[in-house]
């Protein structure tokens, strides 16, 4: 364990991490605030938006007594930690301001859109000795680890190939998501889940990324993503993403000796078991009980903090191999090229 790990967990903290809030976005109302209340050890401390009547709203929503602009949120005394819940390309600069006032952050996925934005934000925390998460939540879904159960017990042999999909109806014309300057497009919004999942399923780093972004010139945005990233041992993950498509969220595994099939794999609502499918000698379903993914992602991350469990992967390290293949991948589109991910530097 290196001296930047000890001065963190040696660092005294109270029972719950306060969190400030940077973002009144969609999934921070319908998901992430109320995992936050719900969670063992966390508390909302203070709410920041651009419109003090959003924040002030949403503060009485969720029975937080302190509200006010980005900047109060930083400025706050009382907070340890932020949640940052921003357009993709705000990101850097608000995670870059809350990690020099030594906040630690969880910050919403796409956490940059750039490879070299995300070597600076994590930089910068190092230098300040905060700790930085990318909001995967579905990795935190207990779905996922029965997957890695049934992967490591060679219940599906050598693996082959991975297969995700990831698409629902069209936003609305003013939706962030469509908007070039803030970093919007579907790859960013929603492709980065399929290569994540991937990256975690097959516990290795990609080689080799081939990309195609469908964009719209009304937004000038990418619409639809296909992709194929080459894996060592001859794996493959293919996957399809798109908006304006009928409602998609799963993944496929296919190896020698079976496949498994989860379809509902990366956005599952609090209150809905799921459904794992595993076809070997005979097909089998595997329930999972309801259990909501934000709440464990946020407790995984305030456990760390405090020094009580340590998390089974390195949170810096998976966002800087996430950004470093998706770079890859639009460079890919851009360059109508194979690209090696060792050239991403």
């Amino acid at each position: 364990m290196n001296l930047f790990w000890n001065v963190l967990i040696n660092k005294k903290m109270a029972e719950k991490i306060k969190l400030g809030i940077i973002g009144c976005s969609n999934i921070a109302k319908k998901s992430v605030l109320p995992a936050i209340q719900s969670s063992k050890n966390a508390e909302i401390s203070i709410i920041g938006s651009r419109s003090i009547d959003k924040s002030k709203f949403y503060s009485k929503l969720f029975s937080c007594k302190e509200f006010g602009t980005y900047e109060d949120v930083l400025d706050s005394k009382e907070i340890d930690a932020v949640y940052i819940s921003l357009p993709v390309g705000l990101q850097k600069e608000w995670v870059s301001k809350a990690a020099k006032l030594g906040k630690h952050i969880i910050c919403e996925k796409s956490a940059t859109d750039s490879f070299q934005s995300a070597e600076e934000i994590i930089s910068v925390c190092k230098e300040n000795g905060v700790r930085l998460m990318e909001g995967f939540m579905f990795r935190f879904h207990p779905q996922q680890k029965k997957v890695q159960d049934i992967i490591n017990q060679h219940q599906l042999g050598n693996l082959f190939s991975f297969h995700g999909e990831y698409g629902f109806p069209m936003p609305l014309d003013n939706d962030i998501r469509l908007n070039h300057k803030l970093g919007g497009g579907v790859l960013n919004d929603a492709g980065c889940y399929p290569v994540c999942a991937s990256r975690i399923l097959f516990g290795d780093e990609p080689l080799q990324a081939s990309c195609h972004l469908f964009e719209n010139e009304k937004y000038s945005v990418d619409l639809k993503f296909n992709g194929v990233l080459t894996y060592s041992n001859n794996r493959i993950a293919s996957m399809h993403v798109g908006y304006d498509m009928y409602f998609q969220s799963t993944y496929s595994l296919w190896g020698e000796k079976g496949k498994l099939h989860l379809s509902r794999a990366y956005n599952v609502p609090p209150k809905n078991k799921t459904l794992i499918t595993l076809e070997t000698n005979q097909t089998s379903q595997i329930e999972i009980d309801a259990n909501d993914h934000f709440k464990i992602m946020i407790e995984t991350f305030c456990s760390e903090l405090q020094g009580n469990k340590i998390s089974d992967y390195n949170f810096e390290d998976d966002l800087l191999n996430q950004a470093r293949t998706m770079e890859a991948l639009r460079i890919s589109h851009k360059e109508q090229r194979v690209v090696y991910i060792s050239d991403i530097t």
